[in-house]
């Protein structure tokens, strides 16, 4: 064994331990603490749908959002009146739907109201009293158009930018769905810090900027002492109701426009908490909607974190304007109403940055920089209900699926050492490291594994399969020609080198491309792809050939015999070429016909598009999933998601939207109930609207990463080949997805994201046959510089790649075989796709692709 070879296999020792390191942590339970710690401090994650997790129930307070927005508009209108030298007092109302400006002078209110339709008739409407002898009083009020705007959308905002902040926060691939009018229903999978969590999506985030009222006479401290001491005020001074009551109560003592607000400090040797009252003039200098971006820093005289925040370009100029103004005075930094710091303003203040100090301690500074970063909630979140769930597929399905899998893999390595022998054996080593690689990728990312991930990682395993087979047809072709043991296996590599390269590209290509632009479960599907495919080319290109070489350099290898399932063929595939892309024309079109139903919400939509009913039911006894799934498929009821409430006996119900069933929902379930579960004493707790977990923003990101993964693969085939090939690759790819599409729409499959993710699956297999076929014609071509791309020459290329094609169908349809019919009624749709996929893919690379190179030749001509 040459110094090489040792060196190499030194190497893969050392990787496999390493794998093994940080893995083993995410299986076993009992790995010492150490282990964990300085082994694998963070390890895999299982998604919401393999091992459960928080289940929030959020209400949006929609009158604060009324209240916020008509404050705002009303200190937008009172600058604009100060602009024209109009001076308006605001009065107190008892009133939280309206605003009472008191105006000096009669004259003065038909110039206001010349104001406010031309600024503001969309906002506000605006009423005069005018009583001789008093001051006119204008009374604001949001419109009623205003009013619908905020009432449809404030629960939608909500929505999407808890979304963002989780995202920023590292939770993977939650649950986010609109529930009824105004409440909103996030499920985080596997959540450490469940506080820290609850803060960071409750938090409003509504940063303003505010004068510190300063030589008023008014000692703020003693006024809050004073309220302690006599009983009038609890000192809750975190408690936002509280402190509105403190100065309700302390009106008559304060200057008009101010009011009194909190600073907190932590002594930084014992962490202990405490306040400081701080006056504070009412008007809103400046509002975080001027927040382009925030950071965390470390900095200050003790080295502490703070955030750092860009202001956008109106921003910066209100900023350098209202500190120029009020160089000297202190300005308050003020978040959800609380002081987090008042620094005195020294000079103007240029370049659109400015810093949140106040004794933060790291998380809590990267939690504001988060909330800042992504935006204000439109009004307060209440927590409704938060409970601790089970997984959304049930542990039943989740050992189906783990049993039908290892079925699966034992039918791959037994075809694979009954096929190719000894080189089957190594293959199956390759597949294994492939898998373990992949798994120690994922806990050392800290990824989360869903069954979208799962997905992933099976088309990986297939792609795996094969590269081996790849290389061993490779290897046969030499060993027809006559050649060594050593060399047949040096030629096999060698020639199946770049044909690997390119199939594994394009795949990473699409793979890429959805994890940068796609989000949630496109997003795990992405991971899983990637990583499976970047070590695919370290086994099957290192791994692979170091075991050959070791066998081969110690002389152990006297033959290597493969066996052949296909010999050699001369099929004439494109006599048939008008037949087969008419029959492929005809697919497409009811796929896209299938994709308009889709996108208009008509065909057979699960309850992540179409939303649904939330059906919370209580049962006096234990019962299991494995049971109430059972009780469910024989009620025929229809596709539902049900979820487990760990250790309460409770069970959540999710229904998709349907005419029939709405109806009279909860009267269904519990006629289930009553017929099979009687015993359990199942009782209806509560029953709820829900909006799609998939949003218009989920959907555009989407489409987004699908349109670039395929301009990304027509851009690097027509690198690698020429345009024609990368056209010709993108329209197979999405023949196969529109006429997967078309055939579960015909066959009245519900479209869930499972399905979703099985189309994503099938692209990225679409894509690696298709630049196989391709890979062969371009070698053909380069065997004669006056071969052109004809007849002749795909089905030569056809024919020899043809047995590679059939062994790779094969063994990706065991797998899927063993979901089908083993891996439960869950999984069931999903793996029914994916055969179609497989079979449909294998046609289009034959069928569609080839003889679309030979249109494109002519149409250029």
């Amino acid at each position: 064994m040459n110094t090489t070879i040792k060196l190499k296999l030194g190497l893969l020792i050392f990787l496999i331990t390493l794998a093994v390191v940080t893995v083993v942590p995410s299986f076993y339970d009992k790995t010492p603490t150490w282990w964990k710690t300085y082994m694998a401090p963070e390890g895999l994650r299982l998604g919401l749908d393999l091992q459960g997790g928080m289940h929030l129930v959020l209400k949006v307070n929609l009158q604060k959002a009324r209240e916020n927005t008509l404050e705002l508009a009303a200190n937008d209108l009172r600058d604009a009146l100060a602009e024209q030298s109009i001076s308006v007092v605001q009065s107190s109302t008892g009133d939280r739907n309206s605003i009472v400006f008191t105006v000096p002078n009669t004259s003065a209110v038909e110039r206001i109201r010349a104001i406010v339709q031309d600024g503001f008739e969309e906002e506000l409407d605006i009423s005069v009293d005018a009583k001789e002898g008093s001051f006119p009083r204008i009374t604001l009020s949001l419109s009623q158009e205003k009013i619908d705007f905020i009432n449809n959308n404030a629960v939608s905002q909500s929505l999407e930018i808890i979304r963002n902040r989780i995202d920023q926060f590292g939770v993977a691939e939650p649950v986010i769905i609109r529930q009824g009018s105004d409440e909103i229903v996030v499920q985080l999978p596997g959540v450490r810090d469940p506080e820290r969590a609850m803060s960071l999506i409750g938090d409003t985030a509504q940063l303003e900027f505010k004068l510190v009222a300063e030589g008023t006479g008014v000692d703020p401290n003693q006024l809050v002492n004073q309220a302690i001491e006599s009983g009038q005020w609890s000192g809750s001074w975190q408690d936002a109701s509280q402190v509105r009551e403190l100065n309700r109560m302390l009106a008559p003592h304060l200057p008009e426009n101010t009011s009194i607000y909190f600073e907190r400090h932590t002594d930084r040797q014992t962490q202990i908490e405490s306040f400081s009252p701080i006056l504070l003039e009412n008007k809103v200098l400046m509002t975080g909607d001027m927040v382009k971006n925030a950071q965390v820093r470390i900095g200050g005289s003790f080295n502490e974190p703070y955030v750092s925040i860009d202001l956008t370009s109106r921003g910066g100029k209100v900023f350098a304007t209202l500190t120029e103004k009020n160089v000297g005075r202190r300005m308050a930094i003020v978040l959800d109403g609380n002081v987090k710091s008042a620094p005195v303003i020294r000079e103007r203040i240029l370049g659109g940055s400015a810093q949140i100090s106040g004794s933060f301690t790291h998380e809590e500074a990267s939690d504001l920089a988060i909330v800042l970063r992504v935006g204000a909630l439109p009004a307060p979140v209440d927590v409704v209900q938060n409970l601790t769930v089970g997984s959304s597929l049930g542990q039943d399905s989740i050992n189906k699926g783990i049993i039908s899998g290892l079925f699966g893999a034992v039918a791959v390595i037994g075809f694979m050492i009954i096929y190719y022998r000894l080189a089957g054996i190594i293959a199956n080593l390759a597949l294994t490291l492939n898998i373990l690689f992949l798994f120690s990728g994922l806990a050392i990312l800290n990824a989360t594994l869903t069954l979208p991930g799962i997905a992933g990682i099976v088309l990986a395993v297939g792609m795996a399969v094969d590269a081996n087979v790849l290389i061993y047809e490779r290897m046969r072709e030499e060993f027809r020609l006559g050649k060594a043991v050593r060399s047949g296996i040096e030629g096999g590599f060698s020639k199946a080198l770049s044909t690997i390269v390119d199939s594994q590209i394009t795949t990473l290509i699409t793979a890429l491309a959805l994890f940068l632009f796609g989000t949630g479960p496109i997003k795990g599907f992405a991971v899983t792809l990637s990583l499976g495919i970047i070590f695919n080319l370290f086994t099957a290109l290192f791994c692979s050939r170091l075991i050959f070489d070791i066998l081969s350099g110690k002389r152990w290898i006297k033959e290597l015999r493969l066996t052949e399932m296909i010999g050699d063929t001369r099929i004439d595939f494109m006599r048939i070429k008008k037949i087969s892309l008419s029959v492929s024309g005809v697919m497409v079109l009811i796929g896209l016909i299938a994709l308009v139903q889709v996108a208009r919400g008509t065909a057979n939509m699960g309850v992540d598009f179409a939303g649904g009913s939330l059906l919370q039911y209580k049962a006096e006894q234990p019962f299991t999933m494995a049971e109430v799934r059972e009780a469910f498929q024989r009620g025929e009821i229809g596709e539902v998601d049900l979820q487990e409430v760990e250790n309460e006996n409770r069970l959540i119900v999710k229904i998709k939207k349907s005419e029939e069933v709405v109806a009279n929902l909860s009267e269904q379930v519990e006629a289930i109930f009553a017929e099979d579960l009687s015993d359990k004493g199942f009782a209806l707790e509560s029953q709820s609207e829900i909006g799609s977990s998939v949003s218009a923003v989920l959907r555009d990101k989407a489409i987004l990463a699908i349109i670039i993964s395929l301009a990304g693969v027509i851009i690097y085939l027509a690198f690698r080949f020429d345009l024609r090939f990368g056209l010709a690759a993108a329209a197979a790819t999405f023949h196969d997805v529109m006429a997967v599409l078309g055939i579960c729409w015909l066959m009245d499959i519900e479209m869930t994201l499972l399905i979703v993710t099985a189309l994503l699956t099938l692209a990225g297999y679409s894509l690696n046959d298709s630049v196989v076929v391709f890979d062969r014609i371009r070698e053909n071509m380069k065997k004669d510089e006056a071969a052109t791309v004809d007849g002749p020459l795909i089905n030569d290329s056809i024919n020899q790649v043809l047995n590679r094609t059939v062994v790779l169908s094969l063994t990706t349809a065991m797998t899927l075989l063993a979901l089908f019919f083993f891996g439960g009624s869950v999984i069931h749709d999903f793996s029914f796709a994916l055969l179609v996929g497989i079979a449909v893919g294998t046609y289009s690379s034959i069928f569609v692709a080839a003889p679309l190179l030979t249109m494109w030749k002519r149409s250029a001509a």
